[in-house]
C-alpha cells in the first residue's frame, strides 16, 4: 500500500497531463485558435482539473487538515486573481465589472454549489451529513463580513458616482479584506484547528439534543481511537478517522508531496491559462447569444472552480463533510480576501471604473444565502432538504445570470 501510494504521484497520467495542459496553454496562448483546436484545449483543461485535485489529495494527505484544504484554495484563487488583473488589462471598458462579476459567482458556486453537492453526497451516504458547527459557522461569518464589506456597500457610498469606492474607500476595503483573511488562516491552522477537522458521522448521528458538540464528539472520538489504536499498536491521534480515508494509507512521502505540490501548481496555471484561452470563443458564443456580459464571469468561475468542487464531493463521498465546508468556505474568502487588495493595486495603473457593487437582484441572492447557509450550519448536521435549498439558490444565480 505503501509503495502504491508512493508510486501514482510519479508514473501515472496525473504526471502527464498538467505538463500537456500547460504545453497547450503555451501554443494556444494570445492566438485565434479555431474550433478544433478550441476543443482540444478544453479537452486538456479538463484533464488538468482532474489532475489538479489528484494532486491536491496527495498533498492534504501529507500535511493533513485543514492544511490540504487551504493549499488547494489559496492556490486557486491566486492564480484567478491573476487571470482576473490579466483580463481587465486587456478587455478596456467592458470588463470594469468582470472582478465583482467573478468573485460573486465564486461566493454564490463555492456557498450553494460547492455546499449543496457535498451535503447531497453525505446525506445519501449517511442519511445525515455530519460537520463542525463552530469551525463552519466562523467561516461563513467571514464570507457574509467580506462580502458585504466588499460588494454591497460600493453600492450605497457616495464619494464616487455609481456602484464605486472611492480611492480611500478602496483601500480600506484592501486592508480589511486581507487582515480579515489572516485572522480566519491563523484560526483555522493553529489557535482553533480542531474546529475545521472532519467529525464521525456515527458520532454525529447518535448525538442527542443537549449533548457534546461536534468538536467534542470528534476530540473524545479521537482519544477513543488512540487509546484503541496504541493497545493494538497501530497509529495514533487521528481525529475521527473516517472509513475508507487517507488515515488507512501511509501518507506520501516528503518527495512526492513536493512533486505533487509543483505538479497541482503546474496543473491550475494550465486550467486558468487554457480557461483564458478559450475565453475568447465563450465571449463571441456569449455575445452571439445575446446574453448579459456577466455570464462570462460565471463561466471563468465555473471552470477555475471545478477542481474544488470535484475534490469537495470526493470528500464528502468519503464521509468527510467538513473537509467539502473548508474547501467551499475557505475558497469563497481567498477569493474576496485576495482579489479585492490585488484589484486595489492594480487599479494603480489600470484605466477606467472599477465596478464593484451588486445590483438589486443579487443582493437579495446574496442575503437569502448568507441566511439560508446559517440555518443550515448551526445544527451541525443537514439533510437532503439543505441540500436541495442551496443547489435550488444556485440554480437560481444560474438563471437569473442568463436571463436577469
Amino acid at each position: 500500500m505503501s509503495t502504491a501510494t508512493r508510486k501514482s504521484p510519479l508514473t501515472d497520467w496525473t504526471l502527464v497531463v498538467p505538463v500537456v495542459a500547460l504545453v497547450a496553454l503555451v501554443f494556444s496562448w494570445g492566438r485565434d485558435l479555431p474550433s478544433g483546436v478550441v476543443a482540444l484545449v478544453a479537452l486538456c483543461l479538463g484533464g488538468a482539473v482532474l489532475a489538479a485535485v489528484h494532486h491536491a489529495e496527495v498533498v492534504a494527505h501529507r500535511v493533513g487538515e485543514p492544511f490540504g484544504s487551504l493549499v488547494l484554495a489559496v492556490a486557486v484563487t491566486v492564480i484567478e486573481v491573476a487571470l482576473i488583473v490579466t483580463l481587465m488589462a486587456d478587455g478596456g471598458p467592458k470588463t470594469a465589472s468582470l472582478a465583482r462579476d467573478t468573485v460573486f459567482a465564486a461566493v454564490m458556486i463555492t456557498c450553494n454549489g460547492i455546499v449543496g453537492l457535498s451535503l447531497l453526497v453525505g446525506a445519501l451516504r449517511n442519511r445525515v451529513a455530519v460537520f463542525n458547527a463552530e469551525g463552519s459557522g466562523a467561516a461563513l461569518a467571514t464570507v457574509a463580513t467580506l462580502a458585504v464589506l466588499s460588494l454591497v456597500l460600493p453600492t450605497f457610498t457616495t464619494s464616487k458616482p455609481g456602484p464605486e469606492f472611492s480611492t480611500a474607500q478602496l483601500a480600506f476595503a484592501a486592508v480589511a479584506s486581507l487582515s480579515l483573511y489572516g485572522v480566519f488562516i491563523a484560526v483555522q491552522t493553529v489557535r482553533h484547528r480542531d474546529y475545521f477537522l472532519p467529525v464521525d458521522t456515527g458520532a454525529g448521528r447518535s448525538r442527542p439534543a443537549g449533548a457534546a458538540s461536534p468538536s467534542e464528539a470528534a476530540t473524545a472520538m479521537a482519544s477513543a481511537s488512540a487509546s484503541a489504536a496504541a493497545s493494538a499498536g497501530g497509529g495514533a491521534g487521528r481525529a475521527a478517522p473516517a472509513p475508507g480515508d487517507e488515515d488507512h494509507a501511509e501518507p506520501p512521502s516528503v518527495r512526492d508531496a513536493l512533486i505533487s505540490l509543483g505538479l497541482l501548481l503546474v496543473a491550475l496555471v494550465a486550467v486558468v491559462g487554457d480557461a483564458k484561452a478559450v475565453s475568447p470563443t465563450i465571449e463571441a458564443g456569449v455575445e452571439s447569444a445575446g446574453l448579459p456580459n456577466a455570464v462570462v464571469g460565471v463561466i471563468i468561475a465555473l471552470l477555475v472552480l471545478a477542481p474544488e468542487t470535484l475534490a469537495a464531493v470526493r470528500a464528502a463521498r468519503r464521509d468527510r463533510v467538513q473537509t467539502s465546508l473548508n474547501l467551499a468556505y475557505g475558497s469563497a474568502i481567498a477569493s474576496i480576501g485576495l482579489t479585492i487588495p490585488a484589484i486595489a493595486l492594480a487599479s494603480i495603473w489600470l484605466s477606467g471604473p472599477l465596478l464593484l457593487g451588486l445590483g438589486p437582484i443579487h443582493m437579495v441572492l446574496l442575503a437569502l444565502t448568507i441566511m439560508v447557509s446559517a440555518l443550515t450550519i448551526v445544527p451541525g448536521r443537514a439533510t437532503l432538504l439543505q441540500a436541495g435549498v442551496h443547489l435550488v439558490l444556485l440554480a437560481a444565480y444560474l438563471f437569473l445570470a442568463v436571463s436577469p
